[in-house]
């Protein structure tokens, strides 16, 4: 019964929030019920590692080392953001007047996005895993407009148009996998059972099975944001508010590959393994590319870690296409790693943007000295995200390296490249950001309880890379079982 606890905590705050979400009640309510989610998947966890994987609801819902390390993923940043959105928001009211209507709205549709990630996760029915989805864009469309202002609502449209065509290639390719998989399994929803069409993935059409994989990796690789169907991603993080750019970042690009991965696991073959293997090396090296050199013309602190995004989401991809226990491993611990630490930055610089009133990189200068607390949040954040050691991200990214010049050596000057180039592109901002003459900010400053999150997700990245507790290092091998 964990598993429907879980999933009853995410989506009962939802019509709780859309009434009683204003206000101060609104945010410890809103802070309450993602402590709990939280509380519950650690639960989950318990009896995942006490008895195997756990089922539910005649096996439409299945927890595996998989989708169990990205529930934790998701109920811990659920409750980083509920932690940080208690003052963020107060500081909106004050400043921008955010009206008790938007409060009610951001704290519902975060839920429901919140929600809709978990269902994802937890589902073994590959249908309901397209229908969540959709229920996070169209919640996350909410979350991007939410200020009302033009660049939100052209950024919140752009987003539902291009994902919402993703969307239906995706579907498209869920339905080529049952056809596939009629013949074999039967009618009926065990055809879309994750598990069955694993256990029975020999026996599946192929051909069919390869073109599904097609339309499934460009159509929920649009919301992975890999090139050359990312361009919503950039605008919807920097039109969003800090919190939804830090969800979308750290759970939407997740689960959307996560559901690929999921797919891919189910070829087999001598053509179709390392057709799917290929495209994911390609699109990866292609976004990783893109992305970087797309940094260096940001002046937006929002939209560059949004390219950011794409560099490790690319990084990920890369690595998982790579295959074999090494790659699959270390493409897990960064998903993990990036989590954590991307949604840790957008934390501490959307806090600085709040009190400069602006994005604009050239106006965050001197926070070491004129917010200390601030400035060294911003250092740790961005030190994490550019893989510095002892992150997680530094050990994740050695062992991608590691494993492609093991299994394809030819791919190492693009990825050094990549890296090189991003390194390059935010290390001289980051020190214009913390040592640049300080501007003037009094009348903004805010206190240091909204930045508890980052220095909590930030100990978790040192602690990933320094000493992977052991529970944690077993899951990240099981995952390189099943998607390997």
């Amino acid at each position: 019964m964990i598993i429907f606890w879980v999933l009853v905590l995410a989506g009962a705050g939802v019509p709780l929030l859309a009434f009683l979400g204003s206000g101060r009640r609104g945010a410890r309510l809103f802070l309450l019920l993602n402590f709990l989610v939280l509380i519950a998947c650690v639960v989950m966890s318990v009896q995942v590692a006490t008895q195997g994987i756990i089922r539910a609801g005649g096996d439409e819902f299945r927890v595996d080392a998989f989708s169990l390390l990205l529930a934790l993923v998701n109920s811990t940043v659920g409750f980083s953001i509920a932690w940080f959105s208690h003052s963020y928001f107060l500081k909106e009211v004050q400043h921008h007047g955010l009206s008790a209507g938007q409060q009610k709205l951001y704290h519902s549709m975060f839920q429901l996005f919140l929600f809709t990630m978990l269902l994802a996760v937890l589902t073994n029915n590959m249908g309901i895993l397209w229908v969540a989805l959709e229920g996070a864009t169209l919640s996350s469309v909410l979350l991007v407009s939410l200020m009302r202002k033009p660049q939100g609502l052209e950024a919140a449209w752009k987003y539902f148009i291009l994902c919402g065509v993703g969307l239906a290639m995706a579907l498209l390719g869920t339905v080529l996998l049952y056809f596939a998989a009629e013949p074999a399994l039967g009618a009926g929803s065990d055809a879309l059972l994750w598990s069955q069409l694993h256990a029975h993935s020999a026996a599946l059409n192929s051909g069919v099975l390869t073109i599904a994989f097609i339309f499934v990796l460009v159509g929920f690789g649009t919301k992975v944001g890999l090139a050359p169907l990312h361009s919503w991603l950039p605008d919807a993080h920097a039109a969003g508010p800090s919190s939804a750019s830090a969800a979308l970042s750290a759970l939407l690009l997740n689960v959307a590959l996560y559901a690929i991965l999921r797919f891919k696991s189910l070829l087999s073959g001598p053509v179709a393994e390392p057709f799917a293997a290929h495209l994911l090396m390609g699109f990866g090296l292609l976004t990783l590319l893109l992305a970087a050199f797309s940094m260096f013309r940001q002046q937006d602190v929002k939209r560059l870690f949004a390219y950011s995004s794409m560099e490790h989401m690319a990084l990920i991809t890369f690595a998982f296409g790579l295959g074999g226990p090494l790659a699959v491993f270390a493409g897990m611990l960064h998903m993990l790693g990036h989590s954590l630490a991307k949604s840790s930055v957008f934390f501490a610089t959307g806090q600085a943007s709040q009190e400069a009133g602006t994005q604009d990189i050239s106006a965050l200068n001197g926070l070491l000295h004129s917010r200390p607390v601030l400035g060294w949040s911003v250092l740790l954040s961005v030190l994490a995200i550019l893989g510095m050691p002892p992150g997680s991200l530094f050990f994740s990214e050695i062992l991608i390296l590691a494993s492609a010049v093991q299994q394809s050596w030819q791919t190492l000057p693009f990825l050094l490249l990549g890296l090189g180039t991003v390194f390059a592109a935010i290390y001289p901002r980051l020190q214009s950001m913390l040592l640049a003459p300080a501007n003037s900010l009094p009348h903004r400053q805010s206190g240091v309880g909204g930045l508890l999150p980052v220095f909590f997700q930030i100990s978790l990245v040192v602690i990933l890379g320094v000493a992977i507790p052991g529970q944690i290092e077993l899951w990240l091998h099981d995952v390189a079982g099943i998607v390997q």
